[in-house]
């Protein structure tokens, strides 16, 4: 492998994933300006899926070559309500808890991943998978229990829970519908649909509501931008240099980033027994990701 084409790619993936992990900081600041929850998501992925479609255009190749009717209908439907089933756990999360926890909680998603993938048949048990899930168990329990009780939100760590669960999900259904599709029109089709389902909730919950300060359009841009379509970009630019497991790995970052920023932004700190559970979280996260598991998900 060129050595100057590996760097790069490296570069690309820390990008994509500082990126990535700074949208729950762009969130708090939007809630703060007074944007809602669905509306930031309607104005989220209403930015975004069009600047994907033009990215993919932009390709210069058939969109969906060699794609079925019943595959774009799938990864229309991915994002219509899985994806959007997430992201709208994870930004009720954030509305609740801090930005640091939320980001640990979430990345619980590899540990879940790999038990639904042996569940299904997908993948074998080993030992040093088995090892990895009961190391991360065992940073979950201790960034829970290292919140104490008191003010900490259970419900909010539910919800960032169940974010975890239905980004398992989709990351499984991907996994097959991705096959059939190259990455930026798989992204379109997804943040589409996630659009058209915010925008039916907006519409139906009366929540189309843009009386929030000036600054909130600031943050919904970034979120869109610099939190959605950059990232995926760059995901891929640097997974095509690098390939998936190094891909992977880098993007563990991702949660790093989070904290960092929370602290820097917000003043978030996690207590040391939360630490010592985040840094379990993530080395298991890293060990299931040594040996590639097949195509990687897309990240939207």
């Amino acid at each position: 492998m060129d050595p100057t084409a590996h760097r790069l790619g490296s570069a690309l993936c820390i990008a994509s994933a500082v990126a990535f992990g700074a949208m729950a900081i762009f969130g708090k600041l939007a809630y703060d300006a007074g944007v809602g929850i669905l509306m930031l998501l309607f104005v989220r992925f209403s930015i975004a899926a069009p600047v994907l479609w033009l990215g993919a255009l932009r390709g210069g190749e058939r969109l969906f070559s060699g794609a079925t009717r019943r595959t774009l209908l799938a990864a229309f439907a991915l994002g219509a309500v899985g994806y959007s089933m997430q992201a709208g756990l994870y930004f009720a999360a954030l509305a609740r808890m801090d930005a640091s926890l939320l980001s640990m909680l979430l990345y619980t998603f590899p540990a879940m991943v790999t038990v639904a993938a042996i569940a299904l048949g997908r993948e074998t048990a080993s030992r040093r998978r088995t090892g990895a899930l009961l190391v991360s168990s065992g940073g979950l329990a201790l960034v829970l229990l290292g919140a104490g009780g008191g003010t900490f939100d259970w419900l909010g760590a539910a919800l960032g829970l169940g974010a975890a669960m239905t980004y398992t999900a989709y990351i499984l259904v991907s996994d097959r519908v991705g096959g059939e599709l190259r990455a930026l029109p798989l992204s379109a089709l997804i943040t589409t649909g996630a659009a058209l389902t915010f925008g039916l909730a907006c519409a139906g919950s009366g929540s189309f509501d843009t009386g929030f300060a000036s600054e909130g359009w600031l943050w919904l841009t970034a979120i869109a931008i610099v939190s959605t379509v950059t990232p995926i970009a760059l995901f891929f630019a640097g997974l095509r240099r690098v390939g998936p497991s190094t891909a992977s790995i880098l993007s563990t970052l991702e949660p790093l980033t989070t904290v960092a920023l929370a602290f820097v932004v917000f003043g978030e700190t996690l207590s040391a027994v939360q630490v010592t559970g985040a840094m379990l979280v993530l080395g298991a996260a890293i060990a299931l990701q040594l040996r590639p598991r097949g195509p990687e998900p897309v990240p939207a």
